[in-house]
């Protein structure tokens, strides 16, 4: 054997460890790490909110109304502090994740689910079922949805019922242009149409052939719904048109605290934390999502 054969025939070295670590930050960057894992922690906070609260969040202790957290010289007790009712920031805090969360899910499921079915009604029927769809579309996108809301909460009265079905009505217009466009370009291509010839029906094609097919670009409008949906709860919740005491949430947090801003500070900024961390974590892990998802950003 030659010196060129026994070279040829040496398996290549294994990749470097700095090699390895670059391949590492290319495919998960630390940006979309620490998103990632402040999500999991609101998930798992809102899933475990009365074992991980210290109170009960309605729990009132008037001689330690207004008591500093820990970092400012506060003790064990309330690491938070407490608001003008002594209530405990920390208890508040956790079953405001679990209230915001849990509305933001299910106002975005409600939303892609309208969104897409009347994108898919629009694109099958064509006609004059796709012009009243489009008409919706189109009064939807040129309406302020915080007009809307304000005026359906005024007319209708505050229930949390009521209050998630306006937010799943938020941005449906979205999913429905979106759904509509690619399924109108999917019926021209091969496998739409070979199954529509071998007897398939409607509703086969477009939820196991089509539906699969534009799912990744649904998901990541999710994510850029979910965090408007967030500060929209936020904001009405502030105006004290969102969540009603006893509940809670970030934005009724938010609306209280404003009033102590100047002596208790930490009532409002603790929720306006989260609420900047999530819809930043959200919208970074949706972009990141878009660039793995994307064929041609690859």
């Amino acid at each position: 054997m030659t010196v060129q054969d026994s070279v040829a025939a040496t398996p290549p070295a294994p990749p470097s460890f700095l090699r390895r670590t670059r391949r590492a930050l290319v495919a998960w960057p630390p940006v979309v790490v620490i998103s990632a894992a402040w999500l999991i922690l609101m998930v798992i906070t809102a899933a475990g909110a009365e074992w991980l609260a210290p109170y009960p969040f309605t729990a009132m202790d008037l001689k330690a109304r207004l008591s500093v957290p820990l970092l400012m010289g506060g003790d064990f007790a309330h690491p938070l502090g407490t608001d003008e009712l002594g209530r405990d920031v920390l208890s508040r805090l956790i079953s405001s994740i679990r209230m915001s969360l849990l509305i933001a899910f299910f106002g975005t499921l409600i939303a892609a689910s309208l969104g897409t079915v009347l994108g898919f009604l629009a694109a099958h029927f064509r006609g004059r079922i796709e012009q009243v769809v489009l008409m919706a579309i189109d009064f939807q996108a040129s309406m302020p949805f915080m007009i809307i809301a304000l005026s359906v909460l005024a007319f209708f009265g505050n229930s949390l019922i009521l209050f998630i079905c306006l937010m799943g009505f938020h941005s449906w217009e979205r999913y429905a242009r979106i759904t509509r466009g690619l399924t109108l370009a999917a019926n021209e291509q091969g496998y739409a149409a070979a199954v529509r010839q071998l007897g398939a029906k409607p509703g086969r094609i477009y939820g196991l052939h089509i539906l699969p097919n534009i799912a990744s670009t649904l998901i990541v409008s999710m994510t850029l719904t979910f965090p408007e949906i967030i500060l929209l709860e936020s904001g009405l919740s502030f105006l004290g048109l969102g969540v009603q005491p006893p509940l809670t949430s970030l934005g009724n947090m938010v609306g209280y605290g404003r009033e102590y801003i100047t002596r208790a500070p930490w009532i409002m900024l603790a929720p306006s934390f989260v609420i900047v961390m999530t819809t930043l974590s959200i919208s970074m892990l949706g972009d990141w999502l878009r660039d793995r998802l994307d064929p041609t950003l690859r």
